[in-house]
């Protein structure tokens, strides 16, 4: 595998690829049945084989960081662009809002993988940041910026969590992830959100539309 001018180039082997992948490739690219009655990461990665070249990128999201799995990683499935299908060890979910299964993020979790060296690379909105901890050590992230971590299970934390961020889809804005040492997290920058009073700007905006 090589990352060349923003794009993965892996050769002929089974792969595990974001959605929409590869964006190239020459010979053939076959997509495979994912088995399993509980894949919980079905939905976001596909298994492909291929016999030659193929390179993998995606538009929306073009930074690539090449992260290897010595030990067990834990990547956000959806930031997921290629990996040896072998290197793929399970999935699971991780909420992110406390006491609510909604906005859970769907992790895939990567490991060393038999007679190859086990990697990953992730696709990313912005540039990617690695972050390690010592033991003991804390790092609190929002829940969009996180990309992967090989620490144990992160909680979610809310200084002010009402029944409204429990019940709604949207979350509260002031949710955050907090790791633990000793590992390592990757993050990337995170999103704004447009306030109400900004929205009342917008061409085409109704108050009676909006409740506001």
């Amino acid at each position: 595998m090589k990352i060349d001018g923003g794009f993965a180039e892996v050769g002929a082997g089974r792969w595990l690829m974001g959605r929409g992948q590869p964006a190239a490739f020459f010979g053939a690219a076959v997509r495979r049945r994912r088995k399993g009655w509980c894949v919980r990461d079905r939905s976001r990665l596909d298994m492909v084989e291929t016999n030659a070249a193929a390179r993998c990128a995606d538009s929306s999201r073009p930074f690539l960081t090449h992260i290897p799995c010595a030990a067990s990683v834990f990547a956000v499935s959806d930031k997921v662009l290629v990996s040896p299908a072998d290197a793929r060890r399970g999935a699971q979910f991780v909420k992110v809002v406390p006491m609510s299964a909604r906005s859970s993020l769907c992790v895939t979790e990567f490991g060393l993988a038999e007679g190859s060296p086990a990697w990953v690379v992730m696709a990313t909105a912005s540039r990617t940041c690695r972050m390690p901890l010592e033991d003991g050590e804390t790092l609190s992230a929002r829940p969009g910026a996180v990309v992967a971590w090989t620490t144990k299970r992160p909680t979610g934390f809310c200084p002010k969590l009402s029944i409204w961020d429990v019940l709604l889809p949207r979350g509260s804005r002031d949710l955050l992830l907090t790791f633990y040492g000793p590992g390592v997290v990757w993050i990337e920058g995170s999103a704004g959100h447009a306030p109400a009073s900004a929205a009342r700007n917008l061409p085409g905006f109704s108050r009676r539309a909006y409740g506001v």
